[in-house]
């Protein structure tokens, strides 16, 4: 990989990508790498020792939570909107 990224630094930044609870477009930014490399590294490493069982799973808790807390303020925004439209509606 010409990226000059020592396969160490690859290997860790998948880590904190999957464990962090952060999104990996902020994993990204914050270590200077493009999203679609820090995609391709962590697909690449998905299934070695770079991040434990455990680990593995907690990422997946917090992914599902990030999608859930997600969905949440989706909809929290679309009752907000309803809410001043419908007061907006008053005589």
């Amino acid at each position: 990989m010409g990226t000059g990224r020592t396969d160490e630094f690859r290997k860790e930044a998948v880590r904190i990508a999957l464990t962090s609870g952060l999104t990996r477009r902020q994993v990204a930014d914050d270590l200077g790498v493009g999203l679609s490399t820090l995609n391709k590294w962590a697909n690449a490493h998905r299934d070695t020792d770079v991040v434990s069982p455990e680990d593995r799973d907690l990422a997946q808790k917090n992914e599902r939570r990030l999608r859930e807390n997600r969905f949440l303020k989706e909809e929290r925004d679309i009752l907000r909107k309803a809410t001043q439209f419908f007061a907006s509606q008053k005589p």
